[in-house]
């Protein structure tokens, strides 16, 4: 055993002389495996715990006293665990090698820094004479004092200055002695939250609770453990969320030049397609009228023809009545008597036509207003469509009061209830406790199955709750168009509606004749959250506290109606959606 012992210190030595060898060779060599893992800084008086991590003794002892009231004392590093306090032992090799590494540390770092003057904002050397002082690397809490490189010599070679507690020359000293007593801060009090000296405790700190500040660093060392952790996995969920919102800004680019090259290319087409109509009515208009002014000519060249002959015989009649000649008269009127009409022209041939142009204008007329009307009722589902588009949305609600910011008044719908349900006169509670005589021939009215839609369709962020009691109530979103006289009515066995069955038993989601069973608090109280634009709907119960049920998320195409439906009667139920 002795013989493993000296192996150990031998190695830890050599280890030491050739961490020596490598910096005076200019190798960088890290302290930090060297350095506690509370205080951050060289161990001092190391001791090894029983799981193998090492610390300054003052610094595992500060904390394991702040855990003799829980009867469990940890490693601040891996948490294993001891029912019974773990006697510390003096790791002398480690020791050896620490000092050995500070004083290397200490005789590099005077050979090869050259001595600075300290400027305005540094700490100057108290062991300086002269009115240029040099830079203090360290601070003795022991001497209370400042040290520059050269002046900090002793304090690694004399063997009753080794014992000094050295730290960093960050702050002033002043800043960590007690202004009252001119002590240093060494112990920490709970109840004024704030480092005092060991002669408060004895004044005006009498009888609160202290500790001492390596006691309270090791505690504070733990929560900043913890914090960084913390720290580190909110960082990492911030950098996803980061590269989802690149990834969806991204995308959102993408969609929107598709969008505009989308739009582009349909309108390109609709003005094409409108000129090409254009041109066809304009060529069809010119070969309608070309057809009917050559048709018109025509029939104009067959008139002057037939009234040139009727003139001629009309010349030739008037002449001959004015003749004296007996026999000529009645040879040459032979003759004249027979008709000179042209047989190709038929009697009555103008006729006044019933139609005009003005047909083809009113019926281009009726074009252009379809083509408005439809334009004006297609452009709001246009815009409506393009304002939904987010690349990213507010934060979804946490608490029932901000919930509640999205509360939206609903009353139910007495079209389409059941006739074997009733609702309450201000339309927010269905009962079944008789048949109601409704009008059976609305088109609206559920005649299958027993239920109800609101009146409210919704298209945005909304809450509401509902109150149950007795049987197994449905509550549901639905789309308007749902089949209202068929089996398929029921809240969740189509397409076109989302279903939450509540009961004593427990909770079932369905959708499009699908079910799955919901693991939750009972509750009588449902909350229902719908994100339009985001695709999710979600079921609460509410009791003290909201508890999330079923989230579904889909793509809606139409606006939701909430509904309630009755899926099985108990003596005394009804469902009631709360205006809150």
């Amino acid at each position: 055993m002795k013989l493993k012992l000296c192996c150990t210190r031998v190695e830890f030595i050599h280890m030491a002389e050739k961490q020596q060898q490598q910096q005076q060779r200019g190798v960088e060599f890290d302290l930090s495996q060297f350095c506690c893992s509370v205080c951050l800084d060289l161990l001092k008086d190391p001791v090894t715990i029983q799981c193998g991590h090492t610390y300054c003794r003052s610094c595992i002892d500060g904390c394991w006293d702040q855990e003799n009231e829980k009867g469990k004392y940890s490693c601040p590093q891996c948490r294993e665990t001891s029912s019974q306090r773990p006697v510390l032992g003096r790791n002398n090799m480690l020791a050896e090698v620490v000092e050995k590494l500070k004083k290397t540390e200490t005789q590099q770092a005077c050979s090869s820094s050259p001595l600075a003057p300290a400027g305005p904002a540094d700490i100057a050397c108290d062991f300086c004479c002269g009115t240029i002082r040099n830079k203090a690397t360290m601070s003795c809490l022991t001497c209370l004092a400042s040290y520059c490189p050269a002046h900090l010599e002793p304090h690694y070679s004399f063997p009753v200055l080794k014992i000094h507690q050295l730290v960093l020359a960050t702050v002033p000293l002043q800043e960590k002695m007690c202004t009252k007593h001119n002590k240093l801060m060494e112990v920490y009090c709970h109840k004024d939250k704030r480092c005092i000296c060991y002669l408060c405790t004895m004044d005006e700190h009498k009888g609160h609770r202290t500790v001492s500040a390596a006691a309270e660093r090791a505690t504070e060392q733990m929560q900043l453990i913890e914090s960084q952790s913390a720290v580190k996995l909110k960082s990492q969920e911030r950098q996803e969320e980061l590269s989802e919102l690149v990834q969806a800004v991204k995308d959102f680019k993408v969609g929107s030049q598709t969008a505009v090259k989308c739009s582009d290319e349909i309108f390109d087409k609709l003005i094409s397609s409108i000129q090409k109509k254009r041109a066809s009515a304009k060529q069809l208009i010119e070969a309608r009228e070309k057809a009917a002014l050559d048709q018109a000519e025509a029939l104009q060249l067959q008139l002057e023809e037939e009234i040139a002959k009727l003139r001629r015989r009309d010349a030739d009649l008037e002449e001959l009545s004015h003749t004296a000649d007996h026999i000529h008269f009645i040879k040459t009127f032979q003759s004249l008597s027979t008709s000179c009409e042209s047989p190709d022209l038929p009697p009555g041939a103008v006729v006044c036509p019933q139609r005009s142009m003005k047909t083809v204008t009113d019926c281009l007329s009726d074009l252009k207003d379809d083509m408005t009307n439809f334009l004006w009722t297609t452009w709001p589902k246009i815009s409506a469509a393009v304002s939904a588009v987010d690349v990213v949305l507010p934060p979804v609600p946490k608490t029932r009061e901000e919930f509640l910011r999205y509360c939206c008044p609903l009353t139910l719908d007495p079209n389409t209830v059941s006739n074997y349900l009733s609702l309450s006169l201000n339309s927010q509670r269905v009962t079944s406790e008789s048949y109601e005589n409704y009008s059976s021939s609305h088109l609206d009215r559920f005649t299958y199955v027993k239920q109800v839609l609101c009146r409210e369709g919704l298209t945005g962020r909304c809450y509401w709750e509902v109150c149950l009691a007795g049987g197994v109530w449905s509550v549901a979103v639905s789309y308007k168009d749902i089949s209202r006289t068929s089996k398929d009515s029921e809240f969740g066995k189509n397409n076109k509606s989302w279903s939450l069955d509540c009961s004593a038993d427990g909770y079932t989601f369905r959708h499009n004749s699908g079910a799955r069973e919901v693991s939750g608090p009972k509750s009588s109280q449902i909350g229902v959250y719908l994100d339009y634009r985001s695709g999710t709907l979600s079921f609460y119960s509410i009791s003290d506290k909201m508890t999330l049920l079923h989230k579904e998320r889909t793509v809606f195409t139409q606006p939701l109606y909430p509904g309630l439906g009755l899926k099985e009667r108990r003596s005394g139920c009804y469902a009631e959606i709360k205006l809150s």
